[in-house]
């Protein structure tokens, strides 16, 4: 049976849903828009693959007990809710025995929390700021890391929770950053050492050893942007506030060394993202790592590597799904 002609099911989390459901713009920055759903799709049949839409985990989840079936799964389901929630769609998926793109269970689950990723990349003896994970107030006063610092929520993407704030230079900048952080979020604050250097975005395609680095994008700031942060505002406005640039300079290179190093001992598979950023000596630390990345044809940043690469979206996809297909049985595949 040729791979080319297997049925793919997609799961995703559609914007408009939640929107309608009464959920706020940045409550929703995670999901999808429909022109992503669709330029997926186009490009699963573009490639010869028979697509059917599946849609949220309870919409999965009704299907599955219905009887549904589907020869592999294209999963960009964000979740809504808990450490877990980008999870849920593959845990369904490996309960009925159905593969899925991107990364597993344990590694989606681990790579939310961006302090239990931290521990585990510091673990691993690759370069990551100095941080601190606030669950409480309390907390907050026994904080030791020297300003700068910089807060975040623990476990949210696209910016969420960061802006030009976020860059603390005060106790009592700190004390309030983190409250208001706990309150808004209703989880956790990761706080780190904020590093002055170079910012870079580095996409990821393959598994294990066979993964391997795309070219290296610099994210440069505009001087209208808000300063210092690739914040939710500044990626929403990415057109007339970021520029984004492929570089290849030897502080380029180890960034794309130390997100490969990463991603293997991570586990992630098939496609995705990670950010650096230098610190005062130009060494380029792990931020975090995005292995449900987003695939917006313009406006997510994997594809906008791609782009400035010279490869098409289908290209991309058509990646992922080799990667992917690896993972089914010789029977299927062969």
């Amino acid at each position: 049976m040729s791979p080319r002609f297997l049925k793919i099911g997609m799961t995703y989390d559609l914007r408009d849903d939640y929107l309608a459901e009464g959920y706020g713009e940045e409550d929703t920055a995670e999901f999808d828009r429909p022109e992503t759903i669709e330029a997926i799709e186009q490009a699963l049949s573009s490639l010869g693959y028979e697509t059917a839409r599946i849609g949220h985990v309870r919409s999965l989840a009704r299907r599955l007990v219905q009887g549904d079936h589907w020869d592999m799964v294209f999963n960009i389901a964000e979740g809504l809710r808990g450490f877990g929630r980008e999870a849920q769609v593959p845990a369904l998926l490996e309960a009925f025995d159905i593969p899925y793109t991107f990364s597993d269970v344990l590694v989606l689950s681990l790579t939310l929390h961006k302090g239990m990723a931290k521990r585990v990349i510091r673990d691993m003896g690759i370069p990551t700021p100095d941080f601190a994970v606030i669950e409480t107030e309390a907390q907050i006063a026994g904080i030791g890391l020297p300003f700068p610092l910089f807060a975040k929520p623990v476990a949210e993407g696209t910016g969420k929770g960061i802006t030009a704030a976020s860059k603390i230079e005060t106790q009592t900048d700190l004390e309030r950053i983190c409250r208001s952080l706990l309150t808004t979020f209703q989880q956790p604050v990761l706080v780190e050492t904020f590093l002055p250097g170079r910012e870079f975005t580095v996409g990821i395609i393959g598994t294990g050893a066979d993964a391997f680095a795309t070219e290296v994008m610099e994210v440069l700031l505009k001087p209208q942007a808000e300063r210092n942060v690739y914040s939710y505002f500044n990626k929403e406005n990415f057109a007339s506030l970021v520029e984004y640039r492929l570089v290849a300079d030897d502080e380029a290179r180890r960034a794309g060394e130390t997100a490969l190093a990463a991603w293997r001992g991570l586990g992630c598979r098939d496609a995705g993202r990670l950010d650096l950023r230098s610190d005062a000596s130009g060494r380029p630390n792990f931020m975090e790592v995005n292995p449900l990345a987003g695939l917006h044809p313009q406006h997510s940043d994997l594809p906008i590597i791609f782009g400035l690469m010279g490869k098409t979206f289908s290209q991309l996809i058509d990646l992922i799904m080799h990667s992917a297909l690896k993972r089914l049985k010789s029977d299927v595949t062969g």
